[in-house]
């Protein structure tokens, strides 16, 4: 499959191309920077604009196979002399139009700075600087990134959720975008969970996605938009909590993700293992269930499905009993003694099935400040 480049490489090699039309005086119509993970990336340059001591262009994103809201999106550099020549900053960073602002603690940049990430802000660096030394230039130069599409291509992002607002990230590690990767969202992920760690947040809730939300708003007035979207990475999601340091982690959701966990599977997605009514079956048997009852519950094409059949024949309360505590038994194992982790497990139609000990006690906690 293709792969894509990062917004970052865009915003970097624009930057240069502009350095260079500003310090020659010649138009560039490509431009050549080496990406961090070693790659070369030769963008085309476009939309090029001079006017008096500034020189704008931009790069058109390219995402390769990735499934990218930015793809095709043009990221402009604008490039002036700065007032700050021969003190401090060489290559002074600002954020325009299109372009996030930081409003949250817990991110890559602080609060108040325009949401250009570190890797990106070296890469900008490094290449501007390049072209500087080759045309002997000893002053400052101001790059303005800007994306006059960013604030709508915003809405379509995790920007708004993470406190970013205004427009797109200008983000990258490696320069490169590979396609259909789950890093992305697992990075999401973490700079969740470090961005509530650095709120105060002592409980680590996560949840699936918001699957079941009216039922916790009504029950227990928590809002699922509060917490961590941890997707179908439990197991990974957990892992981090543990790695930053969260000491509570409380899982919340629907059954049809959280019967899995029952069996040990921290990755829900149904490619990864499903084992949905197999787990129920054992379950009911575990608590008295007929073979017929067990077979039927095979036959189930959902769990709401399995649940009636649990209520039909009165074991619902000790097979979920029994659900819950072989929940609790692998999250704990996975967090390996590191964190106690927590869960509560409801249905969009029964409302709460079952809890772990001090799943209440978690989010009573969680939903203090």
């Amino acid at each position: 499959m293709k792969k894509g480049y990062t917004t970052g490489s865009c915003a970097a090699a624009a930057a240069k191309a502009a350095a260079y039309m500003l310090l020659s005086g010649k138009e560039k119509h490509h431009i050549e920077i080496e990406t961090p993970s070693g790659e070369k990336y030769c963008p085309d340059i476009e939309e090029i604009l001079k006017e008096g001591d500034t020189v704008s262009c931009a790069v058109r994103k390219e995402s390769g196979d990735d499934p990218d809201v930015t793809r095709g999106v043009l990221i402009f550099a604008t490039l002036s002399f700065s007032e700050k020549e021969g003190k401090g900053q060489r290559v002074i960073i600002l954020g325009g139009k299109g372009v996030g602002r930081v409003k949250r603690p817990g991110l890559d940049q602080p609060v108040g700075e325009a949401a250009i990430n570190s890797v990106p802000r070296q890469m900008i660096i490094k290449e501007v600087t390049e072209v500087m030394d080759l045309f002997d230039y000893e002053g400052s130069l101001k790059v303005e990134i800007s994306v006059p599409e960013g604030e709508a291509l915003a809405e379509k992002t995790f920007n708004p959720r993470l406190g970013i607002e205004g427009g797109i990230s200008i983000i990258g590690t490696t320069g490169i975008v590979e396609p259909m990767s789950t890093k992305a969202l697992l990075d999401t992920i973490m700079v969740e969970l470090r961005q509530k760690k650095a709120m105060g947040k002592s409980v680590a809730v996560i949840t699936p996605g918001n699957y079941g939300e009216a039922f916790m708003k009504e029950k227990y007035g928590f809002d699922l938009d509060r917490a961590v979207k941890c997707s179908n990475f439990i197991g990974d999601t957990i892992d981090m909590a543990v790695s930053l340091g969260y000491e509570k982690v409380l899982l919340c959701g629907h059954i049809g993700k959280l019967i899995k966990v029952s069996g040990g599977i921290m990755n829900t997605h149904s490619k990864e293992g499903d084992c949905r009514m197999e787990l129920l079956a054992a379950a009911a048997m575990r608590s008295g269930a007929d073979n017929e009852t067990f077979e039927r519950i095979m036959e189930c094409l959902s769990t709401e499905e399995a649940i009636e059949i649990y209520k039909e024949k009165g074991i619902d309360v000790p097979c979920f009993s029994y659900i819950m505590d072989r929940i609790g038994y692998y999250l704990n194992k996975r967090a390996a003694g590191q964190a106690d982790v927590q869960c509560m497990m409801y249905s969009s139609v029964y409302g709460l099935l079952g809890e772990t000990d001090h799943a209440e006690e978690y989010l009573k906690e969680a939903m203090k400040g």
